[in-house]
């Protein structure tokens, strides 16, 4: 996968992003998106970078791959701790996820 094969939402690029204060360690994301997703030894969930390396900062995010663009609005559907936060690289506007309208 290229890095141009980036998902976008009306065009623009898109990232993710655990909100670790409200991650319950279900699991779930990890299930559905472990390129994206992984638990660390602390319980909780976070998001890896495209060459898999763990972004263990809060707040931090990385690229949503257009190919698991599903696979990972899914997981912020079914993630029971309402922590999975997709939104637009350009203006941080949250377009899947717990903040959505």
């Amino acid at each position: 996968m290229s890095v141009q094969q980036e998902a976008s939402f009306d065009g623009e690029a898109l990232e993710v992003w655990i909100d670790q204060d409200l991650c319950t360690g279900d699991g779930i994301c990890a299930q559905y998106a472990p390129e994206v997703f992984e638990l660390d030894i602390d319980g909780l969930a976070y998001v890896k970078t495209a060459d898999d390396q763990l972004l263990q900062d809060r707040g931090a995010t990385t690229a949503v791959p257009l190919p698991l663009l599903t696979d990972v609005v899914d997981s912020a559907k079914e993630c029971p701790g309402e922590c999975i936060h997709v939104r637009r690289v350009s203006d941080k506007v949250e377009v899947y996820g717990p903040d959505v309208a």
